[in-house]
């Protein structure tokens, strides 16, 4: 049985571990400092892409999520899929109550705005399968669920986007006398991101745990390799947040009151999706690690697809993108703030019986 993790003293973190939030924060200001400064660096950070996908972005969020995908013990992942109780609520909120929560917060707040308002509804159907992996384990989420989440968001949404995207911005606004949008998005567009920022660092984890045990043995893997590894998962983050606020600097700090209106259905999206999550997860019996895990996965989202998407359909400059962009500049804040909200409710979740126990010390 997994044995539950707690959290290390403040005084035995690392530097970097114990003021995070300072970096994360620091990182977002460094991003669009460096976009307003240098007009043309975002433009130059956005023409290094290969079939699409922005090449910096993908090489910040590989080297974040591998560190975590190579701790996660796959011999595990059979218990997880056999957990009704974490997976029925996963699907239901991610592809029914998330999409329709964000179309209503959009249409509430931004009635008068289409452009932002088609924005927010795609960043609502992009269901996260990439940053949620570095917040759940920071919060002590359980890292097989997480995995096994994230791979079913994978699937749906190649499956599910497209449709989602053509009822919420057309059949739906029709039949209650809404403005309707049209939107133009190919599969493999999907599949490509899921494959990309999804797959590789997944197969990447998975390999080198089964290599790494099967020459060296399960103790040295886990007391030795992963915490010299660790570290890159947050300095992949950085290096993305980074990236993405270089890459729209300028719009969003020539636009502030557009990105304040943009924000604030947002803000309502994340701390509804989140709190009502850890709130089902206790009423139907998770611990808190698999309830943690629930919440994150349910509140993150896909900006790297939304803002794709987006860019695609409706052209770099337009407010559907500077939307998407926005996901971003409001969710990694207000989710590594949810972190140590996670930390704080674990009282509020029955402690299985094993043990009070290990918060990964060599966390990613």
């Amino acid at each position: 049985m997994r044995q539950p993790r707690l959290e290390a003293p403040a005084g035995r973190l690392s530097f970097l571990d114990r003021y995070l939030a300072v970096w994360i924060l620091a990182a977002m200001a460094f991003g669009l400092g460096l976009g307003r400064l240098l007009p043309g660096l975002g433009d130059g950070l956005a023409r290094v892409t290969v079939s699409g996908v922005s090449l910096p972005i993908a090489l910040g969020l590989l080297v974040m999520m591998y560190p975590v995908l190579a701790k996660v013990r796959y011999d595990r992942l059979d218990a997880v899929t056999r957990d009704p109780r974490l997976l029925v609520p996963s699907l239901v909120l991610n592809w029914l109550v998330g999409p329709a929560l964000m179309f209503a917060l959009a249409w509430l707040f931004l009635p008068g705005l289409p452009e932002y308002r088609t924005g927010l509804i795609i960043v609502g159907l992009a269901r996260c399968i990439a940053m949620v992996i570095i917040w759940n384990d920071l919060a002590c989420g359980d890292r097989e669920a997480a995995a096994v989440l994230v791979a079913l968001n994978s699937v749906f949404q190649v499956i599910a986007f497209g449709v989602l995207g053509w009822f919420y911005l057309t059949v739906l606004p029709g039949l209650l006398g809404l403005e309707q949008t049209a939107l133009d998005v190919s599969g493999w567009a999907i599949a490509r991101s899921v494959l990309v920022f999804l797959g590789i660092p997944l197969l990447a984890g998975f390999l080198t745990r089964r290599l790494g045990e099967r020459a060296r043995g399960r103790a040295w893997y886990e007391a030795r390799f992963l915490p010299r590894i660790g570290p890159y998962a947050l300095y992949g983050l950085l290096f993305t947040v980074v990236v993405l606020f270089a890459l729209q600097g300028d719009a969003i700090t020539s636009r502030p009151l557009d990105v304040a209106r943009i924000a604030l259905p947002l803000l309502v999206y994340f701390a509804l999706m989140w709190a009502g999550s850890m709130v089902l997860g206790r009423v139907v019996g998770l611990n808190h690690a698999k309830a943690t895990t629930l919440a994150f996965t349910a509140a993150g989202n896909n900006f790297e697809l939304a803002i794709a998407v987006a860019v695609a359909t409706f052209g770099a400059t337009s407010g559907q993108a500077l939307a998407g962009v926005v996901g971003p500049l409001i969710e990694v804040p207000v989710l590594i703030g949810l972190v140590h909200v996670a930390l704080a409710a674990r009282h509020r979740f029955p402690t299985p019986p094993a043990a009070v126990t290990p918060r990964d010390t060599a966390r990613a």
